[in-house]
C-alpha cells in the first residue's frame, strides 16, 4: 500500500469492507448465497458409495508441497476425513511430500475427534509414498487396484502423472473427484473424472463445505469485490470507446 494511488486505497477499503460485511452478516446467521459446484456436492454421495460397497476412499493430495494449493486439498481432506469417520469408511490418504505426510496425518486425526471417533483413526493409512514423480503415480496406482477401492479423490497440485491416476481409478470403477489450479491438467481430469473442480473453485472448497461464517463471509465479499472490479473496467472501456468515436468523430468533422 506505500505506493498505491489514492483509487487503489478506495477501492481496497471497499472490497475489505465488503469481506467484513458479509463476515459479520454470516455470523449473525445470514444465510449467503454461493452457487451449486456439483463436484463438492458429490463428495459426500461418493464416500456413501464406499460405504456401501465396503471398500475403501482414496485420497491424493497431489505433489506440492505446503503451498496455497495443498493447503486447499487438505481442506477437502478435513471434510472427506469426517465423513469416512462418521460412515466408518476405510480412508486411504496417500502422500507425495515429507513436509505435507505430518500435516495430512494431522489432519486427518483432528477430524476424527470432532467426530468422536479418535479410537477408529489409523495412522498406517496416512502414508508418504514417494517424492519421485512417477514413483508416486506407481505406488498410488498399486494401492488402488490392491485394494480396488470404491472413490478416488484427487485436490492438489498434479502434473503428468494426472492422467496415471485418473485411467487407474476408472479401470477398477471408481468414483472420481479431482481439482487442480493446473490449467494443463484439466482437460485430463475432465475426460476421466466424474467431477472436476476447475481452478479457482478449489478455493473455495473448505468454505462451501464447511460453511464456516468467517470463511463463507470473505468468499462471498471477494465475490462482490471481484463483480465491482468488473463493472469498472467494463465502464472504463465504454468511457474510452465513446470517447475514441467522438475523437474520431470531431476529426472527420474538421477535415471537411
Amino acid at each position: 500500500m506505500e505506493h498505491a494511488t489514492w483509487t487503489v486505497r478506495i477501492l481496497m477499503v471497499i472490497l475489505g469492507a465488503f469481506i467484513l460485511g458479509n463476515i459479520f452478516a454470516a455470523r449473525r446467521g445470514k444465510r449467503l448465497f454461493i452457487r451449486r459446484i456439483p463436484g463438492l456436492s458429490a463428495i459426500e454421495e461418493a464416500v456413501g458409495r464406499a460405504t456401501e460397497m465396503g471398500r475403501p476412499v482414496v485420497f491424493s493430495p497431489g505433489l506440492g508441497s505446503i503451498d496455497l494449493v495443498t493447503l486447499a486439498g487438505l481442506a477437502v481432506l478435513s471434510h472427506v476425513a469426517r465423513l469416512t469417520a462418521r460412515y466408518r469408511t476405510r480412508l486411504l490418504v496417500l502422500v507425495n511430500d515429507s513436509v505435507v505426510y505430518p500435516v495430512a496425518e494431522e489432519v486427518c486425526r483432528q477430524a476424527y475427534i470432532k467426530e468422536g471417533k479418535l479410537e477408529e483413526f489409523n495412522r498406517e493409512d496416512v502414508r508418504y509414498i514417494t517424492g519421485d514423480q512417477f514413483g508416486y503415480a506407481s505406488g498410488v496406482v498399486g494401492i488402488m487396484m490392491r485394494e480396488r477401492a470404491a472413490t478416488n479423490l484427487m485436490f492438489g497440485s498434479f502434473y503428468a502423472e494426472s492422467l496415471i491416476l485418473a485411467e487407474a481409478g476408472q479401470q477398477i470403477g471408481a468414483v472420481q473427484v479431482a481439482g487442480t489450479t493446473s490449467t494443463t491438467q484439466v482437460p485430463f481430469f475432465v475426460a476421466s473424472c466424474d467431477y472436476t473442480i476447475i481452478g479457482e473453485e478449489l478455493f473455495a472448497a473448505s468454505a462451501y463445505l464447511t460453511r464456516e461464517p468467517t470463511q463463507l463471509g470473505s468468499l462471498v465479499g471477494q465475490d462482490w469485490g471481484k463483480m465491482l472490479f468488473l463493472a469498472i473496467v467494463a465502464i472504463g472501456v465504454l468511457f474510452a470507446t465513446i470517447q475514441g468515436e467522438a475523437a474520431n468523430w470531431f476529426l472527420k468533422l474538421i477535415s471537411r
